[in-house]
């Protein structure tokens, strides 16, 4: 089986780890191999000690990227829901799987900070409107969108199941399910 990876970027509480997750089931159904790599569990596991500057956001991208291309090249679909907000560091991330043969696709979960907002997952902006934290990507950290994603899904106009159906057809397109 071909592998793939998929790097789900978008700003905090946009959808990005539902949308995944829900792919991730359909995909399993099918018999597929699947992985998703969480951020949060990235962060715990694999990149304790990094902070949120630029040098180590990028340097958390840049692991995250190696093990999802390790995993692809192995016949694994490997789903990413990471912010990733810096443009370079995604760059290198596609360069690197360009460079090794393995399929990439970059998806833009768009949603707009009013309504990420609003979902709030993980209390974030609270905590930022509150002066707890700063650097909350989006916010008052920069989040470089794609200028050219594979596919860009609105997730505040669709449902799940009508946001991973749309990144369905694009692997299905692609040859990779």
């Amino acid at each position: 089986m071909t592998g793939a990876t998929v790097w789900l970027t978008g700003l905090p509480s946009a959808g990005k780890t539902t949308l995944a997750r829900a792919l991730a089931d359909r995909l399993r159904a099918e018999g597929r191999r699947v992985e998703v790599l969480d951020g949060d569990e990235i962060r715990t596991f694999l990149s304790a000690g990094l902070g949120f500057s630029r040098a180590d956001r990028d340097t958390n991208v840049q692991r995250i990227g190696f093990v999802a291309e390790l995993l692809a090249r192995n016949g694994v679909t490997t789903l990413v829901p990471v912010i990733a907000p810096y443009a370079a560091s995604r760059a290198a991330v596609r360069e690197r799987h360009r460079t090794a043969g393995t399929p990439y696709l970059e998806v833009h979960v768009a949603t707009p900070v009013e309504v990420c907002s609003e979902r709030d997952v993980k209390g974030l902006y609270a905590k930022q409107a509150a002066g707890e934290i700063s650097g909350l990507t989006g916010v008052d950290d920069p989040y470089e969108q794609p200028e050219a994603p594979d596919l860009r899904i609105e997730t505040h106009q669709r449902t799940v199941p009508e946001s991973a159906a749309a990144l369905h057809s694009l692997l299905t397109e692609r040859g990779l399910v």
